[in-house]
C-alpha cells in the first residue's frame, strides 16, 4: 500500500490521483450568463445533488493548476447567480467535451458544440435542448475553497424548475435509468457509459436488518469459493432457513452431490460452495443458504 501526503505531492500529480481514485463522477454542463448578456456552456464532472428538501445541487469549476485562472463560469455566476445544469447522456458526450475548449468569453459554445438553447422559464442562461434533463437553478452561495491553482470553488444551486424528455421515462413517470443511457467521468480521458453492461442492482437495506458478518459460520466466512460480494449478500439475509427446509432441499436439490462425493468432504464443501455462488448470482439467497447449511445438516 502507498501511503501518500497531499500537501507533498505537485498539484498535478494531486489532481491526477483524486481523479483516478474517485469516480464515476457525474457532470454538470453549466449554462450560464455574464453580465454583458454572452452565454457560456460549460461541462465539470465536480458534482453531485446534496438535497431534496431543498433541491439542492452542487458543482465546482476550480481554478486552473497552471495559470490559477478561475472559469468563466465561476465570473459568471458571481455576476448573475442563476444556472442551468443540463444532464449529459451518450448521445451528447462528444459535443460536451468539444464545449470544454478554452474558448473566449465572448464565444457562445452552443454554437461551437452545435447545441440547441432553449429560454429557460425562471432564469437568464438558457438550456440545452439535446440534454435529456435540465435543471434550473438559483445560486444559494458560492463557498470559495482557496485562492491558489486547483483550488474549487462550490456553486450551490437551489433548483427552480426541471425539465424531463418523456422519453426517459418509465410508466410509473420516473426517469428510467436505461433509458437516460447517463455518461460519467473518470481519471484522465476516460468516461463510463451507463448501459446494460455496465448497471447492476444492489437492493437497498432500508426495510430490513441482515444478520451480518459476525454471525456468519466460520466454514463459510473463510470460504476460498465465495467472494467479499457474496458474503455481503449473504450476511444480508434477515433470518435462516430452518432445518426442516435445509433438510428438504438438500434431499431434493443436492442429493446427486451429496452421493456423488459422499467420500470426499473436503470436495463435497467445495461443490456446495460453488453451487451456492451460482445461485447468488441468480438472486436465490435463501437456496443458497440452504445449500450451504445442508453440509452440517
Amino acid at each position: 500500500m502507498l501511503d501518500i501526503n497531499p500537501k507533498e505531492l505537485p498539484i498535478p500529480k494531486l489532481h491526477q490521483i483524486l481523479l483516478g481514485a474517485i469516480g464515476p463522477r457525474p457532470i454538470a454542463f453549466a449554462s450560464t450568463i455574464d453580465a454583458e448578456g454572452n452565454h457560456n456552456l460549460s461541462p465539470f464532472s465536480f458534482f453531485n445533488v446534496f438535497s431534496a428538501n431543498p433541491p439542492i445541487l452542487i458543482f465546482s469549476p476550480a481554478r486552473s493548476g497552471r495559470t490559477n485562472e478561475t472559469k468563466d463560469t465561476y465570473k459568471n455566476v458571481k455576476a448573475v447567480p442563476e444556472v442551468v445544469i443540463n444532464i449529459v447522456n451518450y448521445d451528447i458526450v462528444q459535443q460536451m467535451s468539444l464545449s470544454s475548449s478554452p474558448y473566449a468569453p465572448n464565444v457562445d459554445e452552443f454554437v461551437k458544440a452545435g447545441f440547441t438553447a432553449l429560454e429557460s422559464e425562471l432564469v437568464k442562461p438558457r438550456r440545452v435542448a439535446e440534454s435529456p434533463v435540465q435543471f434550473e437553478c438559483k445560486v444559494n452561495e458560492v463557498i470559495e475553497l482557496g485562492d491558489q491553482g486547483g483550488a474549487g470553488n462550490l456553486i450551490i444551486c437551489e433548483v427552480v424548475k426541471i425539465h424531463i424528455a418523456e422519453e426517459v421515462l418509465d410508466e410509473n413517470g420516473l426517469i428510467d435509468q436505461h433509458k437516460i443511457n447517463l455518461v460519467a467521468r473518470m481519471g484522465g480521458n476516460w468516461y463510463v457509459h451507463a448501459n446494460d453492461k455496465s448497471m447492476f442492482e444492489v437492493v437497498k437495506p432500508i426495510t430490513t436488518i441482515g444478520i451480518g458478518f459476525d454471525n456468519l459460520p466460520t466454514d463459510i466466512i473463510s470460504s476460498e469459493v465465495l467472494s467479499k460480494n457474496d458474503l455481503g449478500l449473504l450476511a444480508g439475509i434477515e433470518n435462516l432457513p430452518n432445518e426442516t427446509d435445509v433438510n428438504e432441499y438438500k434431499l431434493v436439490e443436492l442429493n446427486n452431490l451429496f452421493v456423488t462425493l459422499d467420500s470426499n468432504p473436503s470436495q463435497l464443501e467445495v461443490e456446495l460452495h460453488k453451487h451456492a455462488k451460482a445461485l447468488l448470482a441468480q438472486d436465490k439467497l435463501n437456496e443458497a443458504w440452504m445449500t450451504l447449511l445442508a453440509f452440517n445438516n
